[in-house]
């Protein structure tokens, strides 16, 4: 898979309460690799939502985007010290932290599980589509393709963009409408970093999702039922030997 870019935001807050005035500070490290090549060290200042001072390691200077920022820049750049400083922050924060980054996270990887679903189609092109829902895998990148008797498809085909879940997992759907045609075999197949061979999970036509449902749930009923009667019978039995007849005139 092609490496992938990544950025990490570490945010500096600095306020001015006089007039309800927000002054504050963004640094964030842009990179796809630990290599300092690689690597982007940006530092944006904003006044009331505004940018207006932003310095990049690939410029090596502070640029101004409004007639405050513009001095500032000016005052910054001709600091010799204070530009030493700043300079450096692409090998002393980010390249360090984006170390740590890797070795504790960023290597790591988790494997996806599928679930392979028909639906009704979103046109009226095929009287048919299937669903494959690949949920929570890391990293982000993954590839979700479909087979249809071994051959690829890459017609009728649509796929969502990897969705965060909030807790570094994503989840991405694919759909595929077809006419189905007997003895055939669709395959959703997955690929992830995670994963030593792609992962592919074939579709079963023999019964739909929903009858599967309710077959499921009424052989459950069906059971429970059994449990129940098996239970009120073994009661009634020791109820009853342990009944005492008493005999009559």
């Amino acid at each position: 898979m092609a490496s992938s870019f990544l950025c990490f935001t570490l945010l500096f807050i600095t306020i001015y309460t006089a007039d309800g005035f927000m002054m504050y500070r963004v640094d964030r490290c842009d990179f796809n690799s630990t290599e300092l090549k690689d690597i982007e060290f940006i530092s944006s200042y904003y006044y009331n939502k505004i940018e207006v001072n932003r310095f990049s390691s690939s410029v090596g200077k502070f640029v101004g985007f409004t007639e405050y920022g513009v001095k500032n820049a000016e005052y910054w750049n001709n600091d010799a010290s204070f530009m030493s400083q700043v300079r450096a922050s692409k090998e002393t924060y980010c390249q360090h932290n984006i170390g740590i980054w890797y070795s504790n996270a960023l290597t790591k990887s988790v494997q996806p599980y599928v679930r392979l679903r028909s639906t009704t189609p979103l046109s009226s092109h095929h009287p048919a589509m299937l669903v494959c829902s690949v949920y929570d895998f890391y990293p982000s990148e993954i590839k979700v393709s479909w087979l249809r008797d071994g051959q690829e498809v890459t017609s009728d085909v649509t796929s969502t963009e990897e969705m965060a879940d909030g807790d570094w997992y994503y989840q991405v759907h694919s759909h595929l409408e077809y006419t189905p045609r007997s003895g055939e075999k669709i395959s959703c197949v997955v690929e992830h970093a995670s994963l030593k061979e792609p992962l592919r999970t074939d579709w079963d036509p023999s019964m739909p999702e929903s009858e599967r449902n309710k077959l499921a749930i009424g052989a459950s009923g069906l059971i429970l039922g059994l449990i129940l009667s098996l239970a009120g019978f073994i009661y009634y039995k020791r109820k009853a030997r342990g009944r005492i007849l008493v005999p009559t005139n």
